[in-house]
């Protein structure tokens, strides 16, 4: 399940809206992504693949389940970031990640 965008990485490129078609995702006006409906996440991983700055993070241990209050909260970001597994995705399935873009 799509569980992070770091503000920090993310581009504001849309691509993770656009290559997802469940409509997880919306754009906000400066084109910075929101996670709008969390549980139709399919864990496909498309948005996390796609993503040039390694920005987003998709658990595939999550479930929906997770998702009521008492049962866990959103993934730590600084933790993510730490153990590299922004964008992991990528390597998986052998596309070299890109430089990560901070601004």
């Amino acid at each position: 399940m799509i569980e992070v965008i770091d503000p920090e990485r993310c581009t504001n490129c849309g691509l993770c809206a656009q290559v997802y078609p469940m409509n997880v995702f919306t754009l906000r006006p400066d084109g910075f992504p929101v996670i709008a409906d969390k549980v139709s996440c399919q864990t496909c991983f498309q948005c996390e693949t796609y993503c040039p700055a390694d920005a987003l993070f998709v658990d595939p241990s999550r479930s929906t389940e997770r998702l009521v209050p008492g049962n866990g909260g959103d993934a730590d970001l600084a933790s993510l970031r730490e153990k590299d597994f922004l964008g992991r995705h990528r390597d998986a399935v052998g596309w070299r990640r890109t430089k990560t873009t901070t601004h």
